[in-house]
């Protein structure tokens, strides 16, 4: 499922190690962190996560899939979506740097993400988890198909789409 794919203005490339260095100067801003919690990552620690993410979960009943986005117009990393797949559902997440933010392209590239998602035959929901302060990220869900529910996880609301 971790192909490439390709937006209107975005390449969405597989994860690779080597995409820490540029992905760490995309992540830098602590400004961020606010909503999705920690502090910018050197590259050497997010190198080490990298090479976690890219050998993939340690359980087998649960894959990871993980793209960088490539914005074609500058030829350059903007941030990351990602797919936490079981047998039957999808936890997806989107992180976009702050320079290129209110663009669109998380919009973008979720909404890409969830069409890959809605070809799996036995998906059966697509959930993402938005804290509710984040009306932007909270955008994203909605534009993305999904749904706010009354669920919530570490004080996040779960977002669903049913396929």
């Amino acid at each position: 499922m971790t192909e490439p794919l390709r937006t209107l203005r975005l390449d969405l490339v597989p994860l690779r190690v080597e995409h820490a260095g540029e992905m760490a100067a995309v992540l830098a801003d602590p400004a961020l962190h606010t909503f999705i919690g920690g502090s910018p990552a050197t590259p050497e620690a997010l190198r080490a996560r990298y090479e976690r993410l890219v050998a993939g979960s340690p359980d087998p009943e649960v894959s990871w899939h993980n793209w960088v986005l490539r914005l074609r117009a500058e030829d350059r990393l903007v941030g990351t979506v990602q797919a936490t797949v079981t047998a039957r559902s999808a936890e997806i997440a989107w992180v976009v740097g702050t320079a290129w933010q209110g663009r669109g392209l998380a919009t973008e590239a979720a909404r890409a993400l969830v069409d890959r998602l809605r070809d799996q035959p036995a998906m059966e929901s697509v959930i993402a988890h938005v804290h509710p302060g984040h009306t932007a990220s909270a955008a994203v869900a909605r534009a993305a198909g999904l749904t706010p529910t009354e669920e919530r996880q570490d004080g996040e609301i779960r977002w669903l789409l049913k396929p």
